[in-house]
Order: structure tokens, then sequence, then C-alpha cells
């Protein structure tokens, strides 16, 4: 005798119905569909990843920058050692962004997403320069 559950799976169209005991009919079970679950996303373009590795320099060039106004707002001894790192990281930035933005393919989209950030911390760092000075 064939369960509830084994009578629910899908059958093919042309077989019968299975009687409530074996008959001569065979039950023929066809599998669900498997599809895909995957999504399908355009590839990245290079302008996209080249914005991407900017990003990732900028980040590091401000954290830099952050820890070096920190240490010589406050003047410690390691203020000096700390803006010379800011600087080095903001020039890896700056030479990655002048590169980038001389490409024929992408340059203004890589203007129009970075470019501002780029000069703001361009002048902050020059301000950290000049305070430093300043004592």
């Amino acid at each position: 005798m064939l369960s509830r559950a084994l009578l629910s799976l899908r059958r093919l169209p042309h077989t019968p119905k299975p009687h409530s005991s074996f008959s001569h009919h065979s039950v023929v079970f066809v599998p669900p569909r498997i599809t895909s679950q995957h999504r399908h996303y355009a590839a990245k373009s290079t302008v996209d990843e080249k914005i991407e590795e900017l990003q990732e320099l900028y980040a590091t060039a401000k954290d830099e920058f952050e820890i070096a106004s920190e240490e010589t707002d406050k003047k410690t001894v390691y203020a000096a050692d700390d803006r010379a790192a800011a600087q080095e990281e903001l020039a890896k930035l700056k030479e990655v962004y002048e590169k980038a933005i001389g490409e024929e393919d992408g340059g203004e989209e890589i203007v129009r997403r970075v470019g501002q950030r780029v000069r703001e911390l361009d002048a902050a760092v020059k301000a950290m320069e000049d305070r430093a000075m300043e004592d």
C-alpha cells in the first residue's frame, strides 16, 4: 500500500493514479527541477577597481593623518614620525590618483568620485604641517 506522502509526489501527466493497493500500473516519480540560486552580476569595471584601490589608500592615509594630528596637537615625541608617516601615505595616494586620472578610460569618473576627498586630505596634511612649524 502506498503512503499518502508518496501519492502527493509529482507524477508524469500520462501516469494513472495508483489505487489504494498495488496494481499492475507503476508510478513514475519525477524529481523537482533544480534551478541555480546564483545571482549573476556584471564584473567590476577597471574604473570601479581603481576607485576601490583609491578608497583603501585614502582610508590608510586618513588614519595616519588622524594619528599624526593628534600627536602633533599633544606635542608628543612621536609627532614628527607620525607626520612623516602621514605624508608618506598621502604621497602614495596622490601618486595612484594622478596616474588614474591621467588614463583615458574613466579619469573623469575617478575625479568625480574621489577627487574631493584627496584634495581635502592634502589640504589637511598641509595645515597640520603648518601648525607643527608654528610650535
